[in-house]
């Protein structure tokens, strides 16, 4: 019987984690060991570059459609992968208030 997820390349996502998944934050030390030991056999089923050869690797790719919610280990890890690399990045401010704007009432009055 087939190994479900099973890869010989370790995956890293250097745009999004340049320094790797342990150390961004996102992800716990077990969560990261995991995308990086079946991160490409993940990436190639949700991509489908690669046919689900198991039972799991199926529901898997069920849940990679939208078909169905994350249950396993597996699938909840690639979700959490999927929905960090889709955010909008955040925007941070010096300032704490809102912008001022300036509006040309204010420069009309003081030419009158």
């Amino acid at each position: 019987m087939a190994e479900s997820f099973s890869t010989t390349h370790r995956f890293f996502d250097n745009k999004n984690y340049p320094r790797g998944f342990s150390r961004h934050g996102d992800f716990t030390i077990k969560e990261a060991q995991i995308l990086e030991r079946q991160g490409h056999a993940f990436n190639d089923l949700d991509s489908g570059k690669r046919e689900p050869t198991t039972e799991e690797e199926k529901l898997f790719v069920a849940v990679c459609r939208g078909e169905r919610e994350p249950q396993t280990e597996s699938e909840k890890i690639w979700s959490k992968y999927i929905t960090r690399i889709r955010r909008p990045k955040r925007f941070h401010t010096l300032s704490g208030g809102k912008p001022q704007v300036d509006s040309m009432e204010d420069f009309s009055d003081a030419d009158e």
